[in-house]
């Protein structure tokens, strides 16, 4: 054999064994690593549930709250950079956060004057929130230990599971709830809801991560382009209650059927403070299953973030609240429309709303529901 053919066949048979071991690596890419984040004024362990995927995109969520802390993505140029809202550390979770990643419940968003009649009976909830019940009230799901488990059926899911007893700040029924966080290798996170009840109760369940596509502390999410599913939102009155309309967005600033930015009309939605903080109607489609709700669009890092779900409403809210009082992820202070949440729910103040859709959940009914929140580049 001639010097030529062999150097040849040499350079094949590297080649392959290169192939073969960047498959053996990138299949062993995707992984799940657990580790103690920190401890509950009671003194329980919390545990950090760490996903990583092929294309080396990671999630943390922990115990405390079923939240998510950290949302690691590529921007344009292939750089990681951390595009949620949160804290380094566990501590500030438990008096600091304005519902950072957390999932809310067993009511995310508002109920006016914390009550609603269920089947001839009237429930009071807490009102911590002005006059309102607001994402489970004083002690929500965000601020319960839930336990966890690794989907051992799936190389990247993680189960969070929890239990809320009849009573429990105000709600009918025993709950039982899981909540499945799953990393796929396409740069989505798909968020799955599962519950039961044994007396009849009401449930709107959803994750309130907080988003600066930039990277969490770089700025401000005014810049942002924001495409929204829906041509029609539930305006709301002085206290973030839905007036009981559902109205067009055609000449309103809530008008992001086509990308817009975010900061192009916030100054004319008013409020106090000045901001976006609805709810909107998703259009219907004539199939059932999981619809495009949103897209947002960071020009200068080039991230884009769809939002998919089987929910009939989102909440698109601009971060009104933050006002420089908050020390983040790496020291840096989160100020005013420096984050952004789109939760996907059923509509605020549904229980007492017949128009809108029904979040009553009755003995024997499974609630479920998904979620995806799909990263790339552009």
């Amino acid at each position: 054999m001639n010097r030529s053919l062999l150097l040849k066949l040499v350079t094949i048979l590297v080649g392959i064994l290169m192939n073969t071991n960047q498959s053996v690596c990138a299949a062993s890419a995707n992984s799940i690593t657990v580790t103690p984040f920190g401890k509950t004024s009671s003194g329980r362990e919390v545990d950090l549930y760490t996903l990583e995927n092929k294309q080396g995109m990671k999630v943390s969520i922990m115990t405390y709250g079923a939240t998510v802390v950290d949302v690691i993505v590529p921007d344009r140029n292939g750089n990681l950079g951390d595009v949620s809202l949160g804290f380094d550390t566990f501590q500030p979770y438990l008096t600091k956060s304005p519902y950072f990643g957390a999932i809310v419940g067993r009511y995310g968003n508002r109920i006016a004057n914390g009550r609603f009649t269920l089947d001839g009976k009237t429930y009071q909830l807490a009102t911590n929130d002005g006059p309102n019940h607001l994402h489970g009230g004083v002690k929500g799901f965000d601020k319960r230990l839930w336990t966890a488990e690794i989907v051992r059926s799936s190389s990247n899911s993680v189960r969070f599971t929890l239990v809320s007893p009849n009573g429990q700040e105000g709600y009918p029924g025993t709950l039982h709830l899981a909540v499945t966080y799953t990393l796929t290798d396409d740069n989505a996170l798909k968020i799955s809801y599962e519950a039961t009840t044994d007396a009849p109760t009401i449930v709107n369940v959803t994750n309130h991560t907080y988003f600066n596509l930039a990277g969490a502390g770089n700025g401000s999410i005014l810049g942002h382009e924001l495409k929204l599913g829906a041509a029609h939102f539930t305006p709301v009155n002085s206290v973030l209650i839905p007036t009981g309309e559902i109205k067009s967005v055609k000449g309103t600033p809530m008008d992001f059927r086509k990308p817009e930015l975010i900061g192009k009309r916030i100054k004319e939605v008013g409020g106090n403070p000045i901001g976006y903080d609805h709810n909107w109607v998703l259009d219907k489609k004539l199939l059932p299953g999981l619809k495009s709700a949103a897209e947002v669009y960071e020009p200068t890092t080039g991230r884009v973030m769809e939002v998919l779900t089987d929910q009939p409403g989102i909440q698109f809210y601009s971060g009104n609240f933050l006002d420089g009082t908050i020390k983040g992820k790496g020291g840096k202070v989160y100020d005013q429309y420096d984050g952004f949440c789109l939760e996907t729910q059923h509509f605020p103040d549904s229980p007492n709303e017949p128009g809108f859709p029904s979040t009553v959940l009755r003995p024997g009914e499974v609630f479920k529901s998904t979620t995806i929140y799909r990263f790339s580049i552009r």
